[in-house]
């Protein structure tokens, strides 16, 4: 057999190869996927859904601090004492349920 015959023959080999993957990773990106690539997709969904939970659990303490500390100083004429105190307590507060959500998946 040439050489020329064998290295098609590799090349042919790896393209069904190759083939067969994309389309393995086609039906687990359209979620038709069977036995161990569905618990895959899903338990990527779950990540994901506790990502943006923790995301907006942050975000939120620090808006409703940030918020709320510019409304004290409207109100009692102390600028920009109650938005740096206020701020801060509502970091913390979202750190705080942010380290809640943490422990809380670690435990199952």
């Amino acid at each position: 057999m040439k050489p020329e015959d064998e290295n098609a023959q590799e090349l042919h080999k790896r393209l069904e190869k190759l083939t067969s993957e994309i389309a393995t990773q086609r039906k687990i990106a359209r979620g038709e996927a069977e036995g161990e690539d569905e618990a895959h997709v899903q338990s990527t969904g779950q990540a994901m859904s506790l990502g943006f939970r923790v995301l907006s659990e942050f975000v939120a303490g620090i808006i409703v601090g940030a918020l709320i500390g510019w409304q004290c100083d409207v109100w009692l004429d102390t600028t920009p004492f109650g938005l740096i105190v206020f701020l801060t307590l509502g970091t913390a507060a979202g750190m705080w349920n942010v380290y809640q959500l943490a422990a809380k998946t670690t435990t199952r």
